[in-house]
């Protein structure tokens, strides 16, 4: 198999539970496919480089074939040069205490340093994958201060259309791969929505395989909305494997050309479609024309629980937009 030309791919927090998740599947060539040659740069505050010290010995150890390089480094300048794909997987954790605001003020710094960084020294092309909580808004500073083209700076709701996903397979008695077209809305946070009504369990509408609406409506929509924290509990940890996993299936969706009559969830700057503010980071159905290029699903039609589920998550976002606004 004759090799592409080498990606490079700067992820920051890379010492962190969801880095040591992704790292060595970006290695392997499963990220960016079988045939792609990867020069990893990854970026940590410097109390941290210690121990990614250890993951890139492990990193050399598991001797990827693909694998040309690794850079490890607290200078943003230095890990985002010359890169072809971020990841931002790290953020300023929320705390106990912490109002919202707090979270979103702290963050506001970290991407707004990180995206000029990106601006001033990522490679011409460079596309961005905001996986840092919030990650929506987060984008948006991103995309305010890198001044790269806005629909190159994505966001992650992979991670929730995996979780809904696999509980309508639990509910149904059926294998994951058998939900199509199950698609989440607006902000990766409770408030998102995940689009039972025009989704499809064997190519038949959920609704018509799972009868039982106040389930779908009650219960599920609860279980995904809350499931991060569920695992915060049950593990005392955050959701590591399964973010990381979201963000490989992310890039590599955004990678090729969507098959005809399927699309994906990712947070990307609304054009006004189905009634979204223009500019809010927003998640939608997308299609990839796997060039670099996507277009949002137009035509789903969405009932009264639905449509108040998609105003609740676009006000939660343009509050979040209006409280940092003042700070990019």
């Amino acid at each position: 198999m004759s090799k592409k030309t080498p990606v490079r791919v700067a992820v920051t927090g890379a010492a962190g539970q969801i880095g040591y998740s992704l790292l060595f599947r970006i290695a392997s060539g499963e990220m960016l496919g079988p045939d792609v040659p990867v020069h990893l740069s990854l970026l940590e505050i410097e109390p941290a480089l210690d121990a990614l010290s250890g993951t890139c010995m492990e990193l050399e150890d598991c001797a990827f074939p693909l694998l040309q390089s690794i850079t490890a480094t607290a200078d943003a300048s230095v890990a985002f040069k010359d890169a072809d794909w971020a990841l931002l997987v790290g953020a300023f954790p929320r705390k106990a205490g912490m109002e919202r605001a707090d979270l979103l003020g702290k963050n506001a710094g970290i991407f707004t340093g990180q995206g000029r960084a990106i601006g001033e020294h990522a490679g011409a092309n460079c596309r961005v994958l905001v996986v840092g909580n919030p990650c929506n808004t987060n984008a948006w500073i991103c995309q305010q201060t890198s001044g790269l083209p806005a629909e190159r700076i994505f966001a992650m709701t992979m991670l929730d259309q995996n979780r809904a996903a696999a509980q309508l397979a639990i509910k149904a008695g059926v294998s994951v791969s058998d939900v199509s077209n199950l698609v989440v809305w607006g902000n990766h946070s409770p408030t998102m929505y995940p689009d039972f009504y025009n989704a499809s369990i064997e190519g038949k509408p959920v609704c018509d395989v799972i009868a039982d609406e106040a389930w779908l409506q009650g219960e599920f929509l609860q279980t995904v909305q809350q499931r991060g924290a569920a695992i915060i509990k049950a593990r005392g940890a955050s959701s590591a494997a399964s973010a990381a996993n979201a963000a490989i299936k992310t890039v590599r969706e955004l990678s090729r050309k969507t098959p005809e009559g399927e699309a994906f969830s990712v947070c990307v700057p609304s054009d006004g479609s189905y009634g979204v503010p223009e500019g809010l980071v927003f998640s939608f159905p997308v299609q990839s024309d796997g060039q670099g290029g996507y277009q949002i699903v137009q035509g789903l039609e969405h009932g009264a629980f639905a449509q108040g589920k998609l105003q609740a998550t676009q006000d939660e976002l343009v509050s979040e937009r209006e409280a940092v606004a003042g700070l990019v």
